[in-house]
């Protein structure tokens, strides 16, 4: 056998390994020529029918509508809740983009011939002299459209210039008419607004008749792209019983849905959503999550397969503390009052400019809300229609019909200040029961701040001071006590201070804590419920359930439960046996009682200043009057509660201008009437 020697290994050695490199670089060119010769085919043989391919897979998520929850009084009645409407919606999935504005043109007209609305928010009309201007009351519209995010022009450009610009940005061809091309320049101004898209058909009209849905439907069935779709529009069975309580829905803004993006929300383009009250403050249990289906489309621009990927969830229900029967009392009561009470005062007279006024009713064992109404109201089915009704609404500057009085508003109390600072008084050891304090109609400690009282009483104790309303003894007694003192007991009976209601509702304002400045003649006057104190009429009613229930304050609110949409399920519901302790007022029981009775002696006594109207009445209630000083008429302002032995109800009542008691305590009455069915039977007429 021959051998080999150490060169000749490695010569051959390295021959081999020269060969095997050879081979592999052999067939990595092969497998690399053989992809080539794929991505070839790939790309320029059969290029076309893969494009095909890939487009006919080409999807898009659609957003789907979800069930707002409904709102319910107390007992079930429905407050807020969902009707089946009718609205045309363009799916730019399915339109033919060169069609549409003749499809466009052809939905106005249709409208037109009905006189029905499609949704127009461009702020620019045509003139009956054929210009375009600007409309009236669209400033924030009119911003937008000029702004840097719009058409980036001037403030002082002019509706015809920012019209061109318009025009030549949706490239509308101008043979047509002015107002034509107004109308289609609307359309497509409302489109990008809305952010228009394959995933966000656009909604021409809503609310639609029954007549029009037939027209269109007959006139566009063969036109892609034009839906007529069912969605649940909000109705107010009884439109003009709380709507300030309720609040209304509106389109959703770019800052609003940009928000909710940043919440991670689901909100969808064209999403309604709560604007004020409790449609707005329970917004996020109201709404629902929105469903979820996936269109495909071929190269066509076909639509393949629709498949519903995600169902929609709808939104709970939530029932109301309010009662329906004593809400409509007290709106009745307040309309009734107001209007005798300027009657009364004639043309010139005290309360000739009686226009507005406010009640509230609450439930003293957890307090609830029975009833809030504030006066003049309005009707939430017209106010969300954003027509004439609307617009008139706001411009109706000096009654304000929107605003809440009730919750908002703050008015001096007057007189029924006056229990707080006896309570206080008597808690500090700076009067007693037996106290007596003399007066002689002027009280004039502080010259540049006299005092004067409706009467001369003489020397009074607390429960006669109480009873006739003395001025002069709760200025002094106001004066000994300090200023300081005062205010600290009124937070703690909820005066100057938000009740925890679940809506808006003002802080108010506490004399001498509030104030901005202040001199020591302000005491005596902050004393009688003048200088800066000013409450709302929910503070008052909860400052009435306060001394009801013994000192001890709860938070008042409007929620009772909160359902699934089905109500089959509990989310939430109030307890009434551990409510929610927001302050005790920091008086013994023995003192509270005093302070009690001296107004159980308002009623009862024969010179009580509210015997009048409850000195027979078959409830034992216990009450103060109040008159306010301001400009113009006087306000009149009555708080009370009842049984005045074991307390169920409390009740605050400000009538701004009033002048007279007994039209304030007129609408007291109507709601204790009605609450323990001393009242005959009416008929049950929605309003």
């Amino acid at each position: 056998m021959i051998q080999l020697d150490d060169k000749e290994k490695q010569a051959e050695e390295k021959r081999f390994l020269n060969k095997r490199m050879i081979i592999c670089v052999i067939i990595a060119l092969v497998i690399f020529c053989g992809f080539a010769c794929k991505l070839f085919v790939w790309q320029i043989v059969e290029g076309e029918s893969y494009s095909k391919l890939a487009l006919s897979s080409t999807a898009y998520t659609v957003t789907t509508d979800a069930t707002r929850g409904e709102i319910l009084d107390r007992d079930g009645k429905g407050l807020a809740v969902n009707r089946t409407g009718y609205r045309i919606v363009l799916d730019k999935l399915y339109i033919d983009r060169k069609k549409l504005d003749n499809t466009i043109l052809s939905l106005i007209r249709l409208m037109n011939s009905r006189n029905e609305k499609w949704i127009d928010i461009l702020p620019i009309k045509l003139s009956e002299s054929g210009k375009f201007e600007f409309k009236k009351g669209a400033k924030s519209e009119i911003k937008m459209l000029k702004s840097k995010d719009f058409l980036n022009v001037k403030d002082s450009e002019s509706a015809e210039s920012c019209m061109q610009l318009l025009i030549k940005r949706y490239d509308i061809e101008t043979p047509y008419a002015r107002k034509t091309i107004r109308n289609l320049v609307s359309v497509h101004y409302n489109m990008e607004r809305t952010w228009y898209s394959n995933t966000n058909p656009y909604v021409f009209a809503k609310g639609i008749s029954s007549d029009m849905l037939a027209i269109v439907s007959e006139n566009m069935q063969s036109v892609s792209g034009v839906e007529i779709q069912t969605y649940l529009t909000r109705h107010n069975p009884q439109g003009k019983l709380a709507p300030h309580i309720l609040g209304a829905l509106g389109s959703i803004t770019k800052e609003e849905y940009d928000k909710k993006q940043e919440e991670g929300k689901d909100y969808g383009l064209n999403d309604s959503i709560g604007k004020f009250g409790l449609e707005l403050a329970y917004e996020d249990q109201l709404k629902g999550v929105g469903g979820e289906r996936i269109v495909q489309k071929n190269a066509d621009g076909n639509v393949t397969k629709v498949v519903e990927s995600v169902n929609a969830k709808p939104g709970n229900t939530l029932y109301l503390t309010l009662d329906s029967k004593l809400q409509k009392t007290a709106n009745k009561a307040l309309e009734r009052e107001i209007n005798a009470a300027r009657a009364y005062g004639g043309s010139n007279g005290d309360g000739h400019d009686c226009y507005t006024g406010a009640a509230v009713m609450l439930d003293v064992k957890d307090f609830s809300v029975l009833a809030a109404s504030s006066y003049p109201t309005f009707n939430l089915n017209k106010y969300s229609k954003y027509s004439d009704y609307y617009v008139n609404l706001f411009d109706e500057k000096k009654h304000s019909p929107v605003y809440n009085r009730a919750f908002i508003g703050s008015f001096a109390p007057g007189s029924v200040f006056k229990p707080c600072v006896a309570a206080a008084a008597l808690q500090e050891n700076i009067i007693g029961e037996g106290t007596f304090i003399t007066c002689n109609h002027i009280y004039d400690h502080y010259p540049t701040n006299p005092v004067k009282c409706m009467g001369t009483h003489g020397s009074i104790g607390l429960r006669t001071a109480l009873s006739k309303s003395c001025n002069v003894y709760f200025a002094e007694t106001g004066r000994r006590l300090g200023i300081d003192t005062m205010y600290l007991y009124a937070e703690k009976f909820g005066l100057g201070e938000k009740t925890g209601l679940e809506v808006d509702e003002s802080n108010g304002t506490l004399a001498g804590r509030d104030s901005k400045t202040w001199q020591e003649g302000n005491t005596v006057q902050a004393a009688i419920g003048q200088s800066d104190n000013a409450f709302t009429p929910v503070q008052l009613a909860t400052y009435a359930a306060t001394i009801a229930n013994n000192g001890t304050r709860l938070r008042t609110h409007l929620i009772k439960e909160i359902k699934n949409y089905k109500r089959t399920k509990t989310v939430y519901k109030y307890n009434r046996k551990k409510p929610e302790v927001e302050d005790t007022c920091g008086v013994s029981k023995y003192n509270l009682s005093v302070v009690q009775s001296a107004m159980r002696s308002v009623v009862a006594d024969s010179g009580g200043t509210a015997y009048s109207v409850f000195g027979n009445y078959p409830i034992p209630v216990a009450a103060k009057t109040g008159t306010a000083e301001n400009a113009g008429s006087d306000h009149t302002v009555f708080i009370c509660y009842a049984p005045y032995d074991k307390p169920k109800v409390a009740v605050a009542v400000v009538l701004e201008h009033g002048a007279h008691g007994q039209f304030s305590m007129g609408v007291a009455k109507s709601l204790l009437d009605e609450y323990f069915g001393l009242n005959k039977p009416e008929k049950n007429e929605d309003e």
